[in-house]
């Protein structure tokens, strides 16, 4: 079974979108640039300090949890410098997603965890960590995760969750403007439910005019890459 994904693109704004229908394992994508992740990355600071605490038999603490489910529900900026020191920054991160089998993502300068670059085929596989049952993550691992991002906030639960139905989501979004042109850079990733079946998405975006707009082209992303099984042969 072949699938095929196109997004229309307007201006400035540059799209890549990346999808994997959970039931069948088959994935499609459109476009293969390296975005900044902004917020995004922080689905991956969370999984990195999960398998750091795997590898130690640990469990996370109390501090480490509050952290989590602030900068995953709220995003909440703070938090996730506090875990990104804790997974050892960039290089904890890049440690952890060659076990994660992620190719070209690679971690910010520093404290700069939201200039950790990647790509949508990345944060798929990534999502494959979160979701799917051939993971590095033990089960109850990937139930916390899942959770957090089941919960996200009002007002911050925009993005993949377009192509759902109803509440059949659970994500993480990252938007933040470029200081040197001004530009928006908005991602979505997540697992959403469409029709019965169960899909992981991911939509990055750069260049956008205003924040509004990347919203609607990783929305109008999303929806694309999700509506395109339901057109296969």
């Amino acid at each position: 079974m072949s699938v095929s994904v196109s997004v229309s693109v307007t201006g400035s704004a540059t799209v890549a979108v990346a999808v994997r229908h959970l039931g069948s394992g088959v994935s499609a994508g459109c476009g293969d640039a390296v975005f900044d992740t902004a917020s995004i990355v922080k689905v991956d600071i969370l999984a990195a300090l999960l398998l750091r605490a795997q590898d130690t038999g640990r469990r996370l603490t109390a501090r480490e949890r509050t952290y989590a489910a602030a900068m995953i529900e709220s995003s909440c900026n703070d938090s996730a410098s506090a875990l990104w020191r804790e997974i050892g920054g960039a290089g904890g991160l890049n440690a952890a997603n060659k076990r994660f089998g992620l190719t070209r993502t690679s971690g910010g300068d520093g404290p700069l965890w939201g200039l950790t670059r990647t790509t949508a085929a990345d944060q798929l596989a990534l999502l494959e960590q979160v979701f799917g049952a051939r993971s590095e993550l033990s089960g109850a691992s990937r139930t916390y995760v899942q959770g957090l991002m089941g919960r996200i906030v009002p007002g911050q639960d925009w993005g993949v969750s377009a192509a759902a139905d109803g509440s059949g989501w659970a994500l993480k979004n990252g938007w933040m403007p470029r200081d040197a042109t001004g530009l928006w850079v908005v991602n979505s990733i997540g697992r959403v439910t469409a029709g019965g079946d169960d899909y992981l998405v991911a939509a990055l975006s750069s260049g956008n005019p205003t924040k509004e707009q990347g919203i609607a082209l990783v929305e109008e992303a999303a929806r694309s890459a999700v509506s395109a099984y339901g057109r296969r042969a």
